[in-house]
């Protein structure tokens, strides 16, 4: 079993995502999604000095704090979105590439950055850009979209049945304060909403807002549609997603093409073992398919 690099950075599904992808010396790979490196390391251990990958992120502090993990092995990082690899790839002179790799999760360090408001669980500005520089901001977007936009976006990429009561609790909040902290928010979701087992109430609408800032299903689906074109016959894509939107986005892409055979019937997960070394492990899916 692949050991983490570091106490803070636990890559998934370890070696699930090695023996299925399989990477082999000389071969050229994509990390779409470096983060903190995990995974690009175990790939690039088995591609050896005659092969190569490449780890694009569109957060640059996940590129830095990967670069001294990755030192030693054939890895060059790019700032890039994942949705932009074609671009990429193109402006290195590299037409096909032997294997593909997303993990649509967040790392430790970005969920435990509280400037990032990623996350309630520390509070912090409620900012939620993965690329910092550019964008609005969850507060934008919390603080001036109407109260039936606000339903929608928290209804539809957070499945949350109770999105029209927060968006009206949101938009009374606003109306006094500007709501501008991750507490000031969660602290609205929670006073409208009942606690149901362990999740909090305020994960739903959390959820919600990062894919909204961050457009991570349309980046998503442009990536999937992209794929075939950069991936040469026998190439193999794992994607491991953390919710049902992106689960059921890439497997309508694996099993609705002529372009890949799907080497996962369903999805593999983790073990009891990982999820309790790695809690954020359990909503872990991941989907590989080889190019026809």
């Amino acid at each position: 079993m692949p050991t983490p690099l570091e106490a803070g950075h636990v890559p998934v599904l370890p070696a699930e995502t090695l023996r299925l992808l399989d990477p082999r010396p000389g071969e050229t790979w994509v990390d779409c999604t470096t983060g903190g490196g995990g995974h690009s390391r175990l790939i690039a251990e088995k591609l050896g000095p005659t092969g190569r990958l490449f780890g694009l992120d569109q957060d640059r502090t996940m590129l830095a704090l990967a670069e001294p993990r990755l030192a030693g092995l054939p890895v060059t990082l790019i700032p890039a979105n994942f949705d932009q690899l074609a671009e990429v790839l193109q402006n290195l002179g590299i037409e096909k590439v032997d294997g593909v790799l997303a993990d649509l999760g967040f790392s430790s360090d970005q969920l435990n950055d509280a400037d990032r408001g990623l996350s309630f669980k520390n509070n912090g500005p409620l900012d939620m850009r993965l690329d910092g520089r550019t964008g609005a901001t969850a507060a934008d977007l919390v603080n001036t979209m109407s109260e039936g936009g606000l339903a929608d976006v928290i209804f539809e990429y957070g499945e949350e049945r109770l999105s029209r009561r927060i968006a009206k609790r949101i938009v009374e909040r606003r109306s006094a304060k500007r709501i501008e902290t991750t507490g000031e928010l969660a602290d609205a979701v929670r006073s409208c909403v009942p606690r149901s087992g362990g999740i909090d109430p305020a994960t739903r609408t959390f959820q919600a807002l990062r894919i909204a800032v961050n457009d991570e299903l349309g980046a998503l689906e442009r990536l999937l549609a992209l794929l075939p074109k950069v991936v040469r016959p026998g190439g193999r894509v794992g994607i491991i997603s953390f919710h049902s939107l992106e689960d059921r986005r890439v497997k309508q892409a694996f099993r609705g093409s002529p372009h890949w055979e799907c080497l996962t019937k369903k999805p593999v997960e983790a073990g009891d073992d990982e999820c309790a070394r790695n809690p954020r492990a359990r909503s872990a899916k991941l989907r590989v398919a080889r190019r026809v």
